[in-house]
């Protein structure tokens, strides 16, 4: 959201008096909050390497109007005061707050670049999504919430502008913490040393074969690979499943092993932004079943 300085001196107050951090199992707000600059500090500084990079000429040349190129700024803008918020909120509660690490976004020109900026605003919705359920307090929930819902504004226009549907489900998925740094580890290259130690944990990379044929719809079947490791199924199972992963509960599908990777056929009841792991339960998703994942695949309706 972007703040006004008045504005975010208001939402700062509000966030000292929420009060001491409060803690539950190693995870507490304090914690949630890093955990979100995290996120906030890959955003802000994916935005302002990227608009460094390419000219207003560039994203012409690429098919794209001196108003969308205007509109990036502003989300940049907003990634940016998303990060000076989060700092202060952690600051005022006396938690050292994360500084930014050093990245690798791999984009090459102006649709690469936007590609991943899709990615990542979706990612980060459903991030702050996730971590909704841990926040205890209220006035944390709601300084979260009001960023998640600009997230998702920013999600759908850039969607929008790839000419995809801005809002593809009546729902997003949530992902937990772990499954969201799994994702965002994968362009850190490196962090500050002194920055505080965060419990989270990235499991072993799961992608959709780049092979495959577009779009992908209901029905089609996918490979998800699975790069320099191979997943067995849990002890006493013969089944991995590949999981679908949705605000109303998974949905499983049985993965069948296949050259360096897994198969999986793409279940109904997915559009957008999707995010599959793959697991030896059919039973529930948790940070405890995961065997890789997520992968994002991108479900045409």
């Amino acid at each position: 959201m972007f703040f006004s300085r008045a504005t975010a001196l208001v939402a700062i107050a509000g966030l000292t008096a929420a009060g001491p951090i409060q803690k539950r199992d190693g995870i507490n707000d304090g914690v949630i909050l890093n955990y979100a600059l995290t996120l906030e500090h890959l955003e802000d500084t994916f935005y302002r390497q990227g608009l460094e990079k390419f000219t207003e000429q560039d994203f012409a040349a690429a098919g794209f109007d001196s108003s969308f190129y205007g509109n990036l700024k502003k989300v940049s803008s907003d990634e940016s005061e998303h990060v000076g918020f989060l700092t202060k909120a952690l600051k005022a509660a006396g938690v050292t707050p994360v500084a930014a690490c050093t990245y690798d976004f791999g984009y090459k020109d102006v649709k690469t670049f936007l590609a991943t900026a899709s990615i990542l605003e979706g990612v980060g919705v459903s991030a702050y999504l996730g971590a909704a359920a841990d926040i205890m307090s209220k006035t944390y929930l709601t300084a979260a919430g009001s960023i998640l819902t600009v997230e998702a504004r920013h999600s759908s226009y850039i969607r929008a502008g790839l000419k995809e549907a801005p809002f593809p489900q009546p729902f997003d998925a949530p992902l937990s913490i772990n499954e969201v740094y799994s994702l965002a580890s994968q362009f850190i290259t490196s962090c500050p040393k002194e920055n505080p130690a965060l419990p989270v944990k990235a499991f072993p990379k799961l992608a959709l074969d780049p092979k495959t044929a577009m779009p992908v719809k209901t029905g089609a079947t996918v490979t998800l690979q699975t790069p320099g490791y191979t997943l067995k199924a849990p002890q006493g199972s013969t089944q991995v499943y590949a999981a679908f992963i949705a605000v109303t509960g998974p949905t499983f599908v049985p993965a069948t092993p296949v050259d360096g990777g897994y198969s999986v056929k793409i279940p109904e009841g997915f559009a957008g932004q999707t995010y599959v792991v793959l697991t030896g339960c059919n039973k529930s998703v948790t940070d405890d079943t995961v065997g890789a994942g997520p992968a994002i695949i991108e479900i045409s309706s």
